[in-house]
């Protein structure tokens, strides 16, 4: 993954929090399911290591993956 800007955005549902990780570059999102109890640290480290990993395996098969259209 590049020097791109990562976004994160936290949702709680009941006890426990979703987490959205969208690399700004190419517009990847990845989301997580983390315990309420966690730490913000713990749930954006767990979504970019989900996120690079996403990235990763594009990278992997040649490509990046697509921008994806906002409209």
């Amino acid at each position: 993954m590049g020097e791109s800007e990562v976004l994160f955005e936290f949702t709680q549902v009941g006890q426990q929090m979703r987490v959205s990780a969208i690399d700004a570059g190419t517009l990847t999102e990845v989301i997580v399911i983390a315990p309420a109890s966690a730490t913000r640290y713990q749930m954006q480290s767990l979504a970019m290591a989900k996120l690079k990993r996403k990235l990763a395996e594009g990278d992997a098969q040649g490509r990046a993956a697509p921008p994806q259209r906002l409209f």
